[in-house]
This record gives structure tokens, C-alpha cells and sequence, in this order.
């Protein structure tokens, strides 16, 4: 059952990622009144399948300067890691269910960036290495400030796992109770997705494509894929912290979807953000902010107690 569970899982995955780049292309469209996506199938339905179809059936064209054996091995990496924090999935049954999943979460999630360094340094390219520096940048920035909003929760909750944010939110949401740190842990998710406005490792205007410059065909679709699956589960981590988490709820799944859109509103809307407002972003604001909700955190802690 386990085995079966996970391979369901893991299907869900791949298909909800085709259907959310199928959501961001339409939304992009209609935002910029165009239509998006609608030859393929009813409404443009199956343009997801097409795209990975023709994106696994292109030549692999490879770099000759590049180290051969990393670059091939990277992409896969890099989706293993994103499809393996799927784990983290709070079922009661059927999946494990860790005591220690915030932890396992920050371990996984640390992981991430090693993809980026390694894909744009066996590119041998020079753009691809200017992203890869950035995003190493990037990732020291922002990380210590989303590992304190994560055990500032786990302090006021006093449990390691995801399952106990829905029984401390029966009654009150914990968005409630901290709304500005909700979009500070928004903008971080943003930056560890690399998603805009904070995709400095993809930065098309200057870097091409950044640190997936040199990669195409199913190399370029197992960085995508894993970019995708990261953006949704981390839609999910945030409705099980801030917004209740009953994932036995419809409403649970409705809440993920609409998160979804705001990551594609939030790039519809905002231009990329400058590089070092970015770094005076992470240490000068969110960090005082986290370490200031910490002690409000502890205070209550200690009214109840």
C-alpha cells in the first residue's frame, strides 16, 4: 500500500504540474488580453501533454566544454529532491508521517540550491555561472530568515510535525494572529522557487536564461518540472501554517489553487526586483521581523503555560 500510494502521489504530481503551467500561460494571457494556450484539445486542455511530449522527443544537444557526467546528472537531481519532498504529504495512513517533518522539510529544502550551483557550473558557460553565483547569494539571504518564521510556529505549536498545525487551527488561523509575517514567508517561498520577482538565477534580461542556459529537450523539462512541483508543495505548506491545513477538506485543495494564482499574479504584476534590494530585504527587514515574532511567540507561550 505504500508503494501504491506513492506512485499515485507522485503521478498527481506530475499531472497538477502540467495543468499549473497550463493555469500560468492562460492567466498570463488573459492579463495581457491575449487568449493563451487554446489550440490543443478542448480550450487548449492538452497543451500541457503536447509540450512535454515534444520537449522529451527533442535532440539533446550537449555543451563540449561542459564536465558531461554532472550535466546530465543534475536535472535529475534536482528532480528527485523536489518530487522527494512530496513525502512530507500529511496523510494519517498509507504515507509516513514524520514527527520531525519541519526538520526533514529545511533539510530537503536546503538541498535545492546544491542543483542550481552544480547545473550552471558544469555548464561551463558564463552565464550560467553568474546564475548559479546568484542563487548561492540569493539562498544565504533569505533561508535563515524562513527558517525562523518556520520555528517561530513550531515553538508556539511545541511539535516538530505538520500534522499538529490543523489541531492548534481548529478554531483560529494562525494568518490571524500574524499577518505580516504571512507575506514574508510569501516573498521567501518566492525566492526559494525562484520565482519572480525574485528570479535572479533565471534572469532573462541580463543572463539569457541563467543557470539553465546551456540545458534543452528532457534536461530543460526535469529542471522545469522540479521548479513546478516546489512551487506547489510550498502552496501547501503555507495553507497547512497560516490557513487552517484540514486537507481532509475540499477547501484545502481550493486554497492551494488559488496560491497558485497569486504566484502567477504576483508575476504578472511586479517587475524583477534589484539584487541587492533584495539582500537589504532579508537582512534588514524580514530578519528583525522573525526574531521579533520569535519572542511575541515565546510570550504567549508563557501566558498559557
Amino acid at each position: 500500500m505504500l508503494l501504491l500510494s506513492s506512485l499515485i502521489l507522485l503521478v498527481m504530481v506530475m499531472v497538477s504540474v502540467g495543468f499549473f503551467t497550463l493555469l500560468e500561460r492562460k492567466v498570463l494571457g488573459y492579463m495581457q488580453i491575449r487568449k493563451g494556450p487554446n489550440s490543443v484539445g478542448y480550450l487548449g486542455l492538452l497543451q500541457p501533454f503536447s509540450d512535454g511530449f515534444k520537449l522529451f522527443l527533442k535532440e539533446n544537444v550537449w555543451p563540449l566544454n561542459s564536465n558531461m557526467m554532472i550535466y546530465f546528472v543534475c536535472p535529475m537531481f534536482s528532480l528527485v529532491q523536489s518530487l522527494y519532498i512530496w513525502s512530507l504529504f500529511p496523510y494519517f495512513c498509507n504515507l509516513i508521517e514524520y514527527n520531525y517533518s519541519f526538520i526533514l522539510f529545511l533539510c530537503i529544502s536546503g538541498i535545492g540550491v546544491y542543483s542550481l550551483i552544480v547545473c550552471g557550473w558544469s555548464s561551463n558557460s558564463m552565464y550560467s555561472m553568474l546564475g548559479c553565483l546568484r542563487s548561492v547569494s540569493q539562498a544565504v539571504s533569505y533561508e535563515v530568515s524562513f527558517s525562523l518564521i518556520l520555528l517561530s510556529y513550531f515553538l508556539l505549536i511545541d511539535s516538530y510535525s505538520f500534522i499538529n498545525f490543523i489541531k492548534f487551527q481548529s478554531y483560529c488561523w494562525f494568518i490571524l494572529i500574524s499577518f505580516p509575517l504571512f507575506f514574508c514567508w510569501i516573498s521567501c517561498c518566492m525566492a526559494e522557487t525562484n520565482r519572480s520577482p525574485f528570479d535572479f538565477s533565471e534572469g532573462e534580461s541580463e543572463l539569457v536564461s541563467g543557470f539553465n542556459v546551456e540545458y534543452g529537450s528532457g534536461s530543460f523539462a526535469f529542471l522545469f518540472i522540479s521548479e513546478y512541483s516546489s512551487i506547489i508543495f510550498m502552496c501547501l505548506v503555507t495553507i497547512l501554517i497560516f490557513l487552517g491545513g484540514d486537507f481532509n477538506s475540499y477547501l484545502f485543495y481550493f486554497k492551494i489553487i488559488f496560491l497558485c494564482y497569486v504566484f502567477i499574479w504576483v508575476r504578472c504584476s511586479l517587475p524583477r526586483y534589484r539584487y541587492d534590494k533584495l539582500m537589504y530585504l532579508a537582512w534588514k527587514c524580514y530578519l528583525p521581523l522573525s526574531l521579533n515574532y520569535i519572542l511575541f511567540f515565546i510570550f504567549i507561550k508563557s501566558l498559557v503555560l
